[in-house]
């Protein structure tokens, strides 16, 4: 039982217990987020959005079994419309003529996260969930709503696609080369 659940369901108690669990999740999460989308502000911004539709939810995602799972796919489906979106817009940029400017950040984590964005959403999803978030794989099936299968499928074809992108031989650990980006 987590620390955040509480027996009693007053409302200064709901309070507390959201405020406990935010406390207890949220650094978590946008480690999660900046893995996905390459990018800190982003990644905290998806997951102050995605904590404050949990909010007025509260009393009913407190009850789930993994309320974290919740507000995860929240912000990992808040992240893929914002990306969607951003394509669009893109899109018509290059339609028009014009481009923008992308900023660059330093270090390991930054090649790893250019990788990962070479890797299909699916599979970068997978990938987050059972290496960053290290949930098993039947825990990541279920909060993709998919068959274990495929999600086997996702990981071992993300792991190529994420060697390949980085450019080291399968013999290098996806956990190894990922590790440094846990939260």
């Amino acid at each position: 039982m987590r620390a955040w659940r509480q027996m009693s369901r007053g409302p200064m108690s709901t309070d507390r217990e959201f405020t406990e669990f935010y406390l207890a999740t949220y650094r978590r999460l946008v480690g999660q987020l900046f893995v996905l989308t390459g990018n800190r502000h982003d990644a905290e911004e998806l997951a102050q959005e995605a904590f404050s539709r949990a909010l007025p939810r509260w009393a009913k995602i407190s009850g789930y079994e993994a309320p974290e799972a919740w507000v995860r796919r929240v912000a990992f489906n808040l992240a893929f419309s914002r990306r969607r979106k951003a394509l669009r817009g893109a899109a018509a940029l290059l339609r028009l003529g014009s481009g923008q400017a992308h900023e660059v950040e330093d270090g390991n984590a930054l090649m790893v996260t250019e990788a990962l964005r070479a890797v299909p959403v699916r599979h970068r999803q997978a990938l987050v969930l059972h290496y960053v978030v290290d949930l098993p794989v039947r825990d990541v099936a279920a909060e993709l709503g998919v068959p274990e299968n495929t999600v086997k499928t996702w990981l071992r074809r993300g792991r190529q696609q994420l060697h390949a992108a980085l450019r080291v031989d399968e013999t290098t650990g996806t956990d190894d080369l990922l590790a440094h980006l846990r939260p």
